[in-house]
């Protein structure tokens, strides 16, 4: 695919003559490092609930029923108009939900059972190339040497940051296979959250619509014993309810607000911030030891989000 050097007319529009971004890109950029941020500290959450009897299976139960029980809540208060969308639509939301958010948590956790967790990590995060290549394709943004380069810094960085070569990694044809498809499911959010957007939904409504999908299709996880057992354990519905609130909830509606003005390439590789907070609170909160090649990599990724502005 041929590399393009000058910008497309959308693009000029949106970043002026100048090629410097207006105050609004600049919100929009922020929205989605700062979704990228709470989805790097998933791993406060998950580890306690963990810890107190919850299966990967039903953190994911939790996370997408309890994200539907919590949008519906503050929309159902705020602002009933996303409840409204066109049948011809339901595609697009069933693609955000069920094909993307649902089936890349199927993949990525059973990638995590058979091979190592980096091998997992860096498969998943193979999401922003899917991306480029397929808003190439479908809405012709152009890639340029910029894309490229940021690309390449932040996936070198995620492979650093998650411990690629280090060395001793478990893999397997099957978990490649589903590492590949967690990073294959993971990157539609942002192709099928488009569709949405073009279609003129706005991006609470699009999150809305998600979980509604995502909340539902996770009922097929319910293990009511181990629910039962687990909410026991003292402190474990107030940490589900961060789980849901910090690290659910807000970075969707953070990512798909910043994915309405930017380019779904471009926000793809900027949400690679996640592994590098991810790798900062390991160290800061559960005192893992941070390697050269974590700090290499970290800068890698940051070099690379730099690079988009």
């Amino acid at each position: 695919m041929p590399v393009e050097e000058t910008k497309s007319v959308e693009e000029k529009k949106e970043c002026g003559e100048s090629g410097n971004p207006h105050p609004a890109d600049w919100k929009a950029y922020v929205c989605i490092l700062a979704g990228a941020a709470l989805w790097g500290i998933i791993g406060l959450w998950n580890r306690r609930l963990m810890a107190g009897g919850f299966s990967p299976w039903s953190i994911v139960l939790v996370r997408n029923a309890g994200g539907l029980l919590l949008l519906a809540a503050i929309f159902a208060v705020k602002d009933r108009s996303v409840f409204r969308i066109k049948k011809e639509h339901l595609k697009y939301f069933f693609g955000t939900g069920v094909v993307s958010v649902l089936l890349f948590t199927v993949c990525y956790f059973s990638c995590q059972k058979i091979c190592s967790l980096a091998v997992a990590s860096i498969l998943l995060y193979t999401a922003p190339s899917i991306v480029v290549v397929l808003s190439a394709v479908l809405w012709k943004e152009p890639i340029t040497k910029k894309k490229l380069l940021a690309l390449g810094l932040t996936l070198v960085g995620c492979a650093c940051v998650c411990g690629v070569f280090a060395g001793d990694l478990s893999v397997t044809p099957a978990g490649i296979l589903l590492g590949f498809g967690a990073g294959f499911f993971y990157a539609l959010y942002s192709i099928f959250g488009r569709y949405a957007l073009r279609a003129g939904y706005n991006s609470q409504t699009l999150t809305v619509w998600t979980f509604v999908f995502a909340g539902t299709g996770a009922l097929f996880f319910i293990r009511p014993a181990e629910l039962t057992a687990a909410a026991a354990v003292p402190g474990m519905w107030l940490t589900a309810v961060g789980l849901v609130a910090v690290s659910t909830v807000a970075p969707y509606l953070l990512y798909t607000a910043g994915l309405s003005k930017v380019e779904s390439g471009k926000a793809s590789i900027m949400a690679s911030l996640e592994p590098v907070v991810a790798s900062l609170v390991g160290v800061a909160v559960f005192q893992e030891p941070m390697s050269g090649l974590t700090a290499a990599g970290i800068v890698c990724v940051l070099a690379g989000v730099v690079i988009l502005r």
